[in-house]
């Protein structure tokens, strides 16, 4: 190979005349340099060690998605039943889902496993599963009627080809290699008894990336999302959560219903706006999450509270307002979200937003019941757009010794 000609030419330095001209104290300038870099790399090497072996059980009371820590990686995806699936295919399907499931969280290879995953571990991986009605249909079981179809809202705008589905599978994990592989592995063990009808991504902060912020993350309209969610151990956390009405079967007890929604951010609008109008429309501040009734992030919301020179400190159609269950006749849902960017649409806006999830005990008098007021009153609605939907009903935990939904399963007609 030919030299450059920086040994010839004057006015040019050789990489070699650079190296002689650098001092002792540059020298030692750069070994700490490259010294320090090594620490921060060894450093961050631990944490994602950390991370990589972090598990949650598939096994308990409850599906581990239901509780489990905002994941930084989420997917979520919708299959159909193949036409002329049986119930004993579907039992099929869900045993073996169970045991790979049980191996998946353990950070351990399936059956015919692809290696996507090797010498990964397993990034506390949960799989959540949940029925439609239209999947209890067509086994012939009775559809609970919290099940019932969610109405239509203004502004939405739904693709029916991005909602429903016979049975929902929430995968969440702190690497994305993870949750892609897990979902694969579940994609081809369901082949000839289901496919998938559509699939979601979506993400949140890394852990360990936020600095001086708490575990709250913000949301792509860079709003913190999540500080007023209730959390296991509050007044009336399970009643509001987990099925137990008398008109949810035994399988489903101490389950959950799930609603999805995928929704749009009309982030260019957004940001014209000033950044006190955007507090005014939430209701928080947007740097502390703070109540602009007062106090910090975690400070209950103050409805009363006035401004000093007269009228409410959170308007009238803020969202925290009309979101708060002092305003939906005490309907409280456990919200968890995963933003998303696809790009931008042929129109140059973003197409990027939020994929929204809520479990709650009945979605009637819950998440329907709270966004009849959005849709109205709300004043962050016209900056939003519901672009898909789907409601699941998601059985308890798997026994140790059984099989996800083996309830339902043993209830089938036949």
């Amino acid at each position: 190979m030919t030299r450059s000609g920086g040994d010839r030419s004057r006015g040019r330095i050789s990489r070699r005349g650079l190296l002689a001209a650098t001092s002792a104290a540059g020298a030692a300038a750069v070994a700490g340099a490259v010294g320090g870099n090594a620490a921060s790399a060894a450093l961050e090497g631990d944490r994602a060690r950390r991370v990589g072996e972090r598990s949650i059980p598939f096994d308990g009371a409850h599906q581990a998605g239901v509780l489990a820590p905002t994941a930084a990686h989420g997917w979520l995806a919708a299959f159909d039943l193949v036409p002329g699936a049986t119930a004993r295919q579907m039992e099929t399907l869900l045993r073996t889902w169970t045991r790979d499931a049980r191996l998946l969280t353990r950070g351990e290879p399936v059956p015919d496993d692809d290696a996507m995953t090797t010498g990964y571990g397993p990034s506390t991986l949960t799989i959540t599963v949940g029925f439609g009605s239209s999947l209890l249909r067509k086994l012939g079981v009775p559809v609970p009627d919290p099940l019932a179809p969610i109405p239509p809202f203004p502004r939405d705008e739904l693709d029916e080809r991005r909602s429903g589905g016979d049975i929902g599978v929430l995968l969440t994990a702190g690497d994305a290699i993870v949750v892609a592989h897990a979902l694969r592995a579940l994609t081809r063990t369901a082949r000839g008894i289901a496919q998938v009808r559509w699939q979601m991504g979506g993400f949140n902060p890394v852990d360990g990336v936020t600095v001086d912020q708490g575990t709250t993350r913000r949301n792509l309209m860079g709003q913190l999302d999540g500080t007023g969610n209730p959390k296991p151990g509050d007044p009336g956390f399970d009643a509001h959560v987990f099925a137990g009405h008398d008109s949810d079967p035994a399988w489903l007890r101490g389950g959950t219903y799930l609603v999805f929604r995928r929704i749009r951010m009309l982030l260019d609008p957004w940001d014209a706006l000033s950044r006190e109008r955007q507090e005014q429309i939430i209701g928080r501040r947007k740097d502390t999450g703070a109540p602009l009734s007062g106090g910090d992030e975690f400070t209950p919301i103050d409805l009363d509270a006035q401004r000093p020179g007269g009228g409410l400190a959170i308007g009238p159609s803020a969202h925290v307002r009309q979101a708060s269950p002092a305003f939906n006749s005490g309907a409280v849902i456990l919200r968890k979200g995963f933003s998303y960017f696809d790009g931008y649409r042929p129109d140059g806006a973003p197409d990027a937003g939020l994929l929204f999830l809520a479990f709650q005990s009945d979605p009637r008098q819950g998440f329907t019941r709270i966004q009849q007021r959005l849709a109205m009153a709300d004043d962050l609605s016209r900056f939003i757009v519901h672009e898909s939907s789907a409601l699941f009903a998601v059985p308890p935990g798997a026994r140790p010794d059984g099989y996800l939904a083996e309830d339902l399963v043993k209830a089938l007609p036949g």
